[in-house]
């Protein structure tokens, strides 16, 4: 990839969809609220729950953070993340029954998944969608921003690429299940997973593989940093 030459900030609007560049935000920006979290199927957690998941996150907290704002590119932040999906996910890290292998391969995450019960994967989860979610920094050229939108806006049709925005949403905030909210996630991961998907090296979403596999790299690299500075342009009613 490219050495950055430019921070964009990106900040997509519900009414027009217009994009908008303006310095890159760091620390000290407004993350987003636990309000953002998106519905749900399950119902509001417990403080019960929530003190459980977050005796579950500490052993997650050397990769994900205690407040699911992972520090390192490597690992996904969790926080603001949809509950339903992180329950899915932790699920496929784990082999079902009459399985052979898990639907989702990791040495590290497969371990951990082996070791919960349903009950902790549910309070991690929700544990973890009512932290604060503290959104990423898009570095990019204009070239390269440029056509990362294009993808998330339009797709690339000459390739029958679907518009990301029509599983994920303007600002990346996805829906509960099967599309997880990736604005303003780290590029680096999205990249990576992105990749994986595209090599069969992640197996657990045929749509998601079947998408990958007709980008190219740069279309890859565009896109994930065009998501990695977005954030939700509304926040959901608890």
């Amino acid at each position: 990839m490219p050495t950055p030459s430019v921070a964009v900030r990106v900040v997509l609007t519900l009414a027009g969809l217009s994009l908008a560049s303006a310095p890159s935000w760091g620390a000290d920006a407004p993350a987003a609220t636990a309000s953002s979290v998106s519905e749900t199927s399950f119902p509001a957690p417990t403080s019960a729950q929530l003190q459980a998941g977050a005796k579950v996150a500490q052993t997650c907290a050397a990769c994900h953070g205690i407040d699911g704002n992972a520090t390192s590119t490597e690992f996904p932040k969790l926080a603001g993340q949809h509950a339903d999906y992180l329950v899915k996910q932790l699920h496929d890290y784990r082999i079902a029954k009459g399985a052979k292998h898990p639907a989702r391969v990791n040495a590290i995450m497969n371990g951990m998944a082996a070791t919960l019960t349903d009950t902790q994967i549910r309070d991690v989860a929700l544990y973890y969608s009512r932290q604060t979610f503290k959104p990423g920094v898009a570095f990019a050229d204009k070239k390269e921003l440029k056509l990362g939108q294009a993808i998330w806006m339009a797709g690339i049709p000459d390739r029958a690429v679907p518009a990301c925005v029509s599983c994920h949403g303007p600002g990346g905030a996805g829906m509960p299940s099967r599309y997880p909210r990736i604005g303003g996630q780290w590029q680096g991961y999205l990249e990576m997973e992105l990749q994986m998907f595209r090599n069969d090296r992640r197996t657990n979403s045929p749509e998601m593989h079947d998408i990958a596999s007709r980008m190219t790299d740069k279309q890859i690299t565009a896109v994930a940093e065009y998501a990695a500075g977005l954030r939700a342009p509304t926040e959901l009613p608890r």
